[in-house]
């Protein structure tokens, strides 16, 4: 069964009022953002409760895996991949944005002739990895063993 909404919670934090993200965008919910940067946080007077930041994530991650399945690079990668494996790439479109993860061709094309370990070898050699270590370093264990091991204990 996906765990792809535990997982956004831990790597994105959950946090039920607005704030502001690293990039200064007015966030909420776990990695929602819900206004343009810079934007004065006096201006969200509201809280999002988990089940509600749940549904609206499981929303926007249709959204995109429609969109993901529409890029053939991506939608052949994703057709190698278990669930944890898929759970991962959609982790990544959630963070980087679909154009963000399509980006990672070289890796992409990896996952689609089944390459898992050069796949994951891939994910931590790139800006993304310096900028995210952590994540970087759990998502390319997933992908290399298909198994949701690493978070064992933290979801």
């Amino acid at each position: 069964m996906s765990q792809i909404i535990p997982i956004l919670n831990f790597e994105e934090g959950y946090v039920d009022a607005p704030y502001l993200d690293t990039q200064g965008f007015p966030t909420v919910a776990g990695g929602i953002r819900i206004g343009p940067k810079g934007a004065s946080l006096s201006n969200y007077s509201f809280r999002v409760p988990r089940q509600v930041g749940d549904i609206w994530k499981h929303c926007i991650l249709e959204s995109k895996a429609s969109e993901m399945e529409k890029r053939p690079v991506l939608s052949q990668a994703l057709a190698q991949c278990n669930e944890p494996r898929r759970d991962v790439l959609y982790s990544m479109a959630y963070q980087l944005g679909v154009d963000g993860l399509a980006a990672f061709n070289e890796t992409l094309k990896m996952v689609a002739a089944g390459d898992f370990s050069g796949a994951a070898n891939g994910m931590l050699n790139s800006l993304w990895a310096r900028q995210t270590p952590g994540r970087a370093r759990r998502h390319a264990e997933v992908m290399r063993t298909g198994t949701y091991d690493v978070y064992k204990g933290l979801l």
